[in-house]
């Protein structure tokens, strides 16, 4: 309405002085400039009532036009990853240990486990997790030139309680099952992930379970072999071995041993075994 009154007063105006040398007589022409002058006038305080009540609406828009002609300037930050977080310099976690021998002398993988069940409140031993496991049935078996045995993707391979009959162990697949037959989907295998997630889990008080061999460094080449499996060809050591790591420092991993031969290894060390056995790892939420 205001504005429509604004503009009605400056056409009249604007009218009033159009006309204004056109007139000769003179008492006309000065009420022409009066009521000339009255309408602009008039326009102007309406233009300024208007202007003031909409204040707000035309602050905004300036101060919009200022930011984004910032923004446009502006680069954005890179997107922070897990690996970026901030974790402590150190950090070391209590959990049970558990030892695989003497009745489990390839265990170790089951072992682990319980020692992480343990650790989250349940009642679960080694031998418990030993039955349950899943178990590939592939046979072993050698030729002069090949070795014909199963993949510990799919399956616990060969005998886990004696050193007597072939075997080997099992990878995180079937350990990832078997844990989440007890926590379901609290369970987390983030196998071929970062080491630093690791770290990033051991400072939420989560322990984690990892593929590793019992030395606790990069094995040389000579220390594996190629054996045939349902699924092809695979490159196995008999060294496997898994751990609970429970903590680190500037030097050091710390972990449960199920041998209880060790405590702990030199981080780098033990961080290119873990990537060498396929950064295999799997903690509880």
């Amino acid at each position: 309405m205001l504005i429509t009154l604004f503009l009605l007063s400056s056409i009249i105006g604007i009218a009033f002085f159009m006309f204004l040398p056109k007139i000769q007589i003179t008492w006309i022409k000065k009420s022409f400039i009066i009521y000339g002058i009255s309408f602009s006038i008039t326009a102007v305080v309406l233009l300024s009532v208007f202007l003031y009540e909409h204040r707000t609406l035309y602050v905004n828009a300036l101060d919009s036009f200022i930011n984004k002609s910032e923004a446009a300037q502006t680069v954005e930050p890179a997107t922070t990853y897990v690996s970026d977080k901030h974790i402590e310099e150190s950090v070391k976690l209590e959990a049970p240990q558990v030892e695989q021998m003497p009745e489990l002398p390839r265990g170790c993988e089951v072992t682990s486990l319980a020692m992480l069940l343990q650790y989250h409140g349940l009642d679960v031993d080694k031998m418990e997790l030993a039955k349950q496991v899943k178990k590939n049935p592939t046979p072993y078996r050698e030729t002069d030139k090949e070795i014909y045995f199963g993949n510990p993707h799919n399956g616990f391979v060969g005998d886990m309680y004696t050193f007597s009959n072939p075997g080997l162990g099992v990878y995180h697949g079937p350990i990832a099952e078997l844990a989440a037959s007890y926590l379901g989907e609290r369970v987390h295998d983030f196998t071929g992930g970062d080491f630093q997630e690791i770290l990033q889990h051991l400072n939420q008080d989560r322990p984690v379970w990892v593929i590793i061999n019992a030395a606790y460094k990069e094995l040389p080449k000579e220390d594996f072999t190629t054996w045939k499996t349902e699924d092809g060809e695979i490159s196995i050591t008999r060294r496997l071995h898994s751990v609970l790591v429970t903590g680190y420092d500037d030097n050091y991993i710390y972990f449960n041993d199920p041998l209880n031969r060790e405590e702990k290894a030199p981080i780098d060390s033990f961080k290119a075994a873990w990537n060498q056995m396929g950064k295999q790892a799997i903690t509880v939420f």
